[in-house]
């Protein structure tokens, strides 16, 4: 390593063009699938098919810089497209936080069963500040009889892990786990 990279701190990786164009379309695709909504809750949340995965995939593969980046950029569309913001951290934790938190899925970018690994940890991620926002930001729309706290962790839970459930079923599947580490293979 030369004395510029060490002073500039240039060793650093970059991001790629391919990598990039992967995280847009990952970025596209998740915002297209979150609009496929196999349930929407009343109060916000929504069961969709596959968005939580598609954002997850740039970090498995790729690693956790590029799968924050991803999923925070992801966020920021969602804050764009849909905003519902009553106060400047609920708005930092429901949409930077909580889907920044699916690109930890680049924590197991190398490991055995990292797909999994990584989205479930990606999911807990979100689950922990979007419990955080419905306590502290929306404790008011408690159901009648719970206190705000138990109230945001089964609100929010029934969304977030229903949809975790049905996605790790369908990564599993033979197939598609087939497809999926191909495509690795390719990026």
């Amino acid at each position: 390593m030369s004395q510029k990279q060490e002073l500039t701190g240039s060793n650093k990786r970059k991001i790629t063009v391919k990598q990039l164009a992967f995280c847009a379309i990952s970025i596209a695709l998740g915002t297209v699938l979150s609009y496929v909504k196999l349930f929407h809750f009343p109060w916000g949340g929504s069961i969709t098919l596959l968005s939580m995965l598609i954002i997850v995939l740039p970090g498995y593969f790729y690693g956790l810089g590029v799968g924050l980046v991803t999923a925070i950029a992801y966020g920021a569309l969602q804050l764009i497209i849909e905003p519902y913001v009553i106060f400047p951290l609920q708005l930092v934790m429901d949409y930077f936080l909580a889907f920044g938190a699916l690109g930890l899925s680049g924590l197991f970018a190398n490991a055995k069963y990292g797909l999994v690994k990584g989205y479930i940890t990606g999911v807990l991620g979100r689950y922990v500040f979007v419990v955080l926002s419905g306590w502290i930001f929306f404790g008011e729309y408690a159901w009648e009889g719970w206190a705000p706290l138990p109230y945001s962790l089964v609100y929010n839970g029934i969304y977030v892990f229903a949809e975790a459930f049905v996605t790790i079923v369908i990564i599993m599947l033979p197939p598609v786990k087939s497809a999926i580490h191909r495509i690795k293979a390719m990026t």
